[in-house]
């Protein structure tokens, strides 16, 4: 477990990229969701969410990490999480989904900022204040670098946390999610894949 929550930690800085590295950095970051079509060595091919043919590099020593499911209701005041949202027509913010983030990786990534999961969609990273249960989920209010924010989370929010995995479990037709970096030539690498287990599909 000790290794898993050491990888974990290097897994969130990679998945959160955009906030630990600098702006020319973050530019470079191009996040790949689609399934495995094959892995040979130190390449992965992933069918994207928008039907094209992906190849990655993959790193020295890269890594795989599972997703697995949690529960909302468990979700409590002192854990960090990330929760993607997209802005409410009648005001605040709704989760399009919840990561519970393990104890070791607290603090990772801490902040709000723009995401692409959907348009206009924001990755929020922060410390559970309170999780006031509404009608149809839960209204959950987190903190982050002296900033209060609460988003709506609805019963049916898919809700997940990091799991051990390796690398010999990632398998064609595997939901994955890949932070990569992207090169002059366009190609790209990386050294961390999250990988959905039991049909998971990762949220982010």
């Amino acid at each position: 477990m000790k290794a898993f929550t050491a990888a974990a930690a290097t897994l969130g800085l990679a998945l959160l990229g955009g906030v630990t590295v600098s702006a020319a950095q973050a530019a470079d970051t191009v996040r790949v969701r689609g399934t495995v079509e094959s892995v040979d060595g130190a390449k992965l091919m992933v069918k994207t969410r928008e039907g094209t043919s992906t190849a990655i590099k993959l790193n020295d020593a890269w890594k795989v990490t599972g997703v697995v499911k949690a529960s909302l209701s468990d979700i409590k005041p002192g854990d960090f999480v990330g929760i993607a949202s997209l802005p409410k027509s009648r005001g605040g913010d709704g989760a399009l989904e919840v990561l519970v983030f393990p104890a070791a990786m607290k603090g990772t990534g801490e902040g709000s900022y723009p995401w692409d999961l959907k348009p206009n969609s924001t990755m929020t990273n922060a410390t559970v204040t309170n999780a006031v249960k509404d009608v149809d989920g839960r209204n959950i209010t987190v903190n982050y670098q002296g900033k209060e924010k609460t988003i709506s989370v609805a019963d049916d929010t898919t809700v997940v946390t990091f799991a051990p995995a390796a690398t010999a479990d990632l398998k064609p037709g595997m939901a994955v999610f890949v932070p990569s970096q992207k090169a002059e030539d366009g190609t790209l690498s990386t050294g961390n894949v999250i990988a959905g287990t039991n049909g998971i599909v990762p949220p982010m």
